[in-house]
């Protein structure tokens, strides 16, 4: 499987891409609980950024803790939804919810005098939980420093079917993912030994 350095709408390749540096369980387990703060706290953290005139000023708030604005973290959320519903709508139906609830109580907790700390401390937690997973768990890099926007648009949905799967979600799908990243780990090792063997040979 030939992977894009971009966005693409193969669900099977966008997956397998993010799955080829997330196959160990405690790195899979840190991201399914990391990857929605960052995603939250993310939105919390951009909701004073200046906003340009045109985007329409709705302010809805549904009680203390739901308030649903206009921000670049509303976008955000808005924004990769939709990709979602393009890669696989069903599963991004279900995830749905958990995207409205992020935005909406993002929102409300921006509200907060002592938002901005609260969210920085959660966001720099969260990655360097997940940077911690990668090297002592996975034993490689970040899916980000390959593909940089791909990780970061995709995070939140695998780790959703991450779920999904275990649950029985398309058990076919899952399997059919599962080899594709199985082929691009083997891949990846028989590179990585090829380049410790090189340097083996140098120093001799």
């Amino acid at each position: 499987m030939h992977f894009s350095p971009y966005l693409t709408f193969d669900t099977l390749q966008q997956l397998a891409f993010y799955g080829a540096y997330h196959s160990h369980p405690i790195n899979i387990l840190i991201h399914i609980i990391c990857i929605p703060f960052i995603m939250w706290s993310f939105q919390v953290l951009t909701y004073d950024l200046p906003r340009p005139t045109f985007l329409p000023q709705v302010h809805y708030d549904l009680n203390n803790y739901l308030k649903f604005e206009v921000t670049y973290g509303t976008l955000q959320g808005l924004f990769w939804l939709v990709y979602y519903y393009m890669l696989e709508p069903s599963a991004a139906l279900l995830y749905t919810p958990q995207a409205i609830l992020s935005i909406l109580t993002a929102n409300a907790f921006a509200q907060r005098p002592d938002h901005l700390s609260t969210a920085l401390i959660v966001h720099i937690a969260c990655w360097v939980a997940q940077f911690i997973g990668h090297g002592f768990a996975e034993g490689r890099s970040p899916a980000l420093l390959d593909n940089l926007v791909g990780a970061l648009v995709l995070a939140p949905f695998f780790v959703h079917m991450e779920i999904l799967f275990k649950l029985g979600y398309k058990p076919a799908t899952y399997r059919q993912l599962q080899n594709d990243v199985g082929v691009e780990i083997a891949k990846f090792r028989k590179i990585e030994g090829d380049k410790k063997r090189a340097a083996e040979k140098r120093t001799q």
